[in-house]
């Protein structure tokens, strides 16, 4: 019975078995089904990145808190079913603004006439971000597609699985290793911040209450300070007060937020955690200045990003609206 172990039968049982997950996706998943795909979603993101720039940053930070949490499988886009919506709102969405969700739906709706029940709200959202962050100005990475929507989406899935504005260099590292990156990989996407901004309650302690005796942190670049105390006067009055994580380019997505890292100009707690620690501080200031090397390694991680955990071969669905499952489940 040798010839069960000869090199040919071992090939053909190892075809035989299931393909993965990643295998199962493709850069011209819809070529057939839904030609047409790749226009209306850039065609959407245009229109939209032309009236709203802000967009671009708020699409990453929905496709990370998505990807992240539960793996890339649209979750965060629903908006009722299992779990109570003022929670998810307080727990995931509670800084992303309304232009991210609306660019999904817009090309969700256009997709939808034109290719009913073809394409996954995963994908639409994967796709427009990378042409978000082209529009910016960013790299134009490769996007696979093919994913399926998520049956379920839970609020308890969350704690622990995103970054906070305050959180230590150790527990940052601790947080992306444990997803599948390495500590490169995680600087290169906090690079993704330079087209960002974040609420005055993220960073207030860093200006107003850094201790008993010195109110600000001795750290921020001292100009920068005080800009940011006057932008932020009356954040306890104004939730929506906030600034802008590269004050530079803010609306340019570059390296400068690495530059400014440097500078002491980073705006929470984590971003200046990146230049106090030697196992980031030679990536800040690598990709500070080489702004080539940057985007080609960002583009690789978000790469890797937008296919963690997908779900394929019918273990989600395509949803026909991206903001609630195809049936309600109890």
């Amino acid at each position: 019975m040798a010839f069960l172990h000869s090199p040919a039968l071992l090939l053909l049982l190892f075809l035989s078995l299931p393909f993965s997950v990643q295998s199962q996706l493709s850069l011209d998943y819809y070529h057939k089904t839904c030609p047409d795909f790749a226009q209306i979603v850039h065609d959407t993101v245009a229109r939209k990145h032309a009236t709203s720039p802000i967009t671009a940053a708020a699409s990453m930070r929905l496709l990370f808190s998505d990807c992240l949490v539960g793996g890339c499988d649209g979750s965060v886009l629903v908006s009722s079913n299992v779990f109570n919506h003022a929670e998810r709102d307080a727990e995931i969405n509670r800084d992303l603004p309304g232009d991210a969700f609306d660019v999904v739906t817009r090309a969700k709706i256009t997709l939808e006439l034109s290719c009913p029940g073809i394409v996954s709200c995963s994908d639409v959202l994967a796709q427009a971000t990378r042409d978000l962050i082209a529009a910016a100005g960013g790299p134009s990475y490769k996007v696979e597609l093919g994913r399926e929507d998520s049956l379920v989406s839970k609020v308890s899935d969350v704690e622990g699985n995103i970054p906070k504005p305050n959180q230590s260099i150790d527990e940052l590292i601790k947080l992306y290793t444990a997803k599948g990156f390495t500590i490169q990989e995680m600087v290169a996407l906090y690079g993704g911040r330079t087209i960002g901004f974040s609420n005055c309650k993220e960073f207030s302690d860093r200006l107003f209450n850094f201790s008993k005796n010195t109110p600000t942190d001795p750290e921020i670049n001292s100009k920068y300070a005080e800009a940011l105390k006057k932008s932020c006067a009356d954040y306890e009055k104004n939730p929506a007060s906030s600034a802008y994580s590269d004050p530079v380019t803010p609306g340019k997505f570059d390296n400068v937020y690495y530059q400014n890292l440097l500078r002491g100009m980073g705006l929470l707690a984590s971003d200046h955690a990146l230049v106090k620690d030697p196992r980031t501080k030679k990536f800040v200031e690598m990709y500070a200045g080489n702004q080539e090397l940057f985007f080609k390694d960002f583009g690789h991680a978000m790469e890797k990003m937008s296919v963690r955990e997908v779900k394929t071969g019918g273990k989600g669905e395509v949803r026909i609206r991206c903001d609630a499952f195809n049936s309600i489940k109890h």
